[in-house]
């Protein structure tokens, strides 16, 4: 039964896709990348909070709460304020330039090779870090929730295997062949069912603790476990308060505001209004974030306590233990939806930066439209195979699927993003100093984390990797500042109105966003 429900929604998903997507000019670079530029405010939200919310996140960060508590909220609520900033300052620029990739930006803003080294960059980070993790961390939710290695007699490291490549083969089938809309179409049914059948996990868990009370239940845990319910973490903590201020933000910026996987969503907005919409109605639902993918790692705590020796199994544990059976294979099903969406999002973005920014523009630039996608559809299908085959081979990370992820992440996301600001807020930097900034920060952050932070200092009397980040951002800055001042580039950088889409923004984007900030602070002093 819960294997029948699980294949009913999951080819319920798949038929609304194709059908919506169907009629899209999937040929043409437009259409295929950015869905016909025609995405409105509910199906941007609903495509971005999918590919935010997989389950490196559901299962990670509520892995994290489980050793931690409340304090890795900041995950979730601060996205909040980065989505808000890229609504009010990046969207209205990037839609002006009518940019298909972020690294185009760099090209009209620097140069050719700067783009180059971007979009490079952007998919050594996919393909090393992203595309394994999301395909690694799912399969081991799946196997988890359908107890696959009992269910097909084989040991759990096969499962793993089965559970990988299953997932990996359906994701490429979306984000290959279907493109942008078929992606976002499918992340918008899904985020319905993952809202549905992401509440009840914390629901009939509060339930199951309190004896079928739930506000008993919820009394229960914050009166046994008050020190989980704290929103401010200490210096030894994977989020230390201090780092609110610094890295945090910096890594939600270029997460929500330059990140290709993610903004892509907005680019294909119909105009400026729609994605302003859809950016402000994700950073609303994404402050309610910490009842999916935290509150369910504090249940589990108090269900498993110190039992539990991998953090990172407590999400499935929960799931299995609190969720009536009849449940199962729907939530199963959009489990494995939200799992496509990240890595279907990620591969659809890979192919994007390869069409668009390697071949089109350095390996053959006389190419149609048609044999663009065509080429980049292939190197997806190398990619996707690629990530398939190292995915089983990621062990467990020691600190966690989560931390890991944002700690590796960072020898690209802080060096983009510094090239990003810096190209928006002067006219007269030049390219050579956004390639020294990207070398300077890649280099020296992996020098930081990879050899002086676990062979010279040690783990524990180096500063927070978010500081390093923030650390890095700013020497960066002024490395980039004061060669644009010493060597100025002849002529100042304008951005040049393509009139690809309306650019009228929506009047309320202020006030909404205000408002949004407004309650992630009050939150905050409200846990503290």
């Amino acid at each position: 039964m819960q294997i029948l429900a699980f294949l009913a929604f999951t080819a319920l998903v798949a038929i609304i896709s194709y059908v919506k997507s169907s009629t899209d000019k999937s040929k043409v670079s437009d259409g295929y990348f950015l869905g016909g530029r025609s995405l409105t405010g509910v199906v941007i939200a609903g495509s971005l909070l999918l590919t935010n919310l997989s389950t490196e996140q559901i299962v990670g960060l509520n892995g994290a709460a489980f050793r931690e508590g409340l304090l890795v909220m900041a995950w979730e609520t601060l996205a909040a304020i980065a989505m808000v900033l890229t609504a009010v300052f990046l969207l209205p620029r990037y839609l002006k330039g009518g940019i298909t990739t972020v690294p185009q930006f760099l090209e009209s803003r620097y140069d050719h090779s700067t783009k180059m080294i971007t979009s490079i960059l952007f998919l050594s980070g996919y393909v090393v870090v992203l595309l394994p993790i999301v395909l690694y961390s799912g399969a081991l939710a799946i196997s988890s929730l359908f107890e696959v290695p009992e269910l097909l007699n084989v040991s759990e490291t096969a499962a793993l295997w089965i559970c990988v490549w299953g997932i990996g083969l359906v994701g490429s089938i979306y984000a290959i062949f279907g493109g942008l809309k078929a992606v976002a179409v499918s992340d918008t049914v899904n985020a319905v069912g993952l809202l549905i059948g992401g509440l009840l996990i914390p629901i009939f868990g509060l339930m199951a603790v309190g004896d079928g009370d739930l506000f008993a239940g919820l009394s229960t845990i914050v009166e046994s476990h008050p020190d989980k319910f704290k929103s401010m973490g200490g210096p030894k903590a994977s989020v230390p308060f201090g780092t609110i201020f610094t890295g945090m933000m910096l890594v939600q910026l270029f997460y929500w505001g330059t990140n290709q996987a993610i903004i892509q969503r907005a680019l294909g907005a119909k105009n400026l209004k729609e994605g302003q919409k859809g950016l402000l109605l994700a950073s609303f639902i994404k402050i309610l974030g910490p009842i999916f993918v935290v509150l369910p790692g504090i249940i589990a705590y108090h269900m498993f306590g110190d039992t539990l020796t991998n953090p990172d199994q407590a999400y499935p544990m929960l799931v299995n233990a609190v969720l009536p059976k009849a449940f199962v294979g729907f939530f199963a099903a959009v489990l494995f939806g939200a799992i496509l969406s990240s890595f279907n999002s990620a591969l659809n973005s890979s192919v994007t930066l390869f069409g668009v920014d390697v071949y089109k523009s350095k390996i053959k630039p006389e190419a149609s439209e048609e044999e663009t996608v065509k080429v980049g559809k292939q190197f997806g299908i190398f990619l996707a195979l690629l990530s398939m085959f190292i995915a089983p081979l990621i062990a467990n990370a020691p600190d966690g699927l989560f931390g890991y992820l944002q700690e590796v992440n960072g020898c690209y996301s802080i060096p983009i993003l510094t090239i990003i600001v810096v190209g928006y807020l002067t006219k007269y930097v030049p390219a050579i100093a956004a390639k020294i900034a990207i070398i300077s920060g890649v280099v020296l952050y992996s020098l930081s984390q990879f050899v002086l932070k676990p062979y010279v200092f040690g783990e524990h009397d180096y500063p927070h990797y978010l500081h390093v980040m923030a650390i890095l951002f700013v020497l960066n800055i002024i490395i980039m500042l004061v060669i644009g001042r010493l060597y100025p580039q002849s002529e100042p950088y304008q951005i040049s109105y393509t009139k690809q889409v309306d650019i009228e923004p929506w009047k309320k984007t202020t006030a909404v966003g205000i408002s949004l900030c407004a309650i992630v602070i009050f939150i905050y002093i409200y846990f503290a």
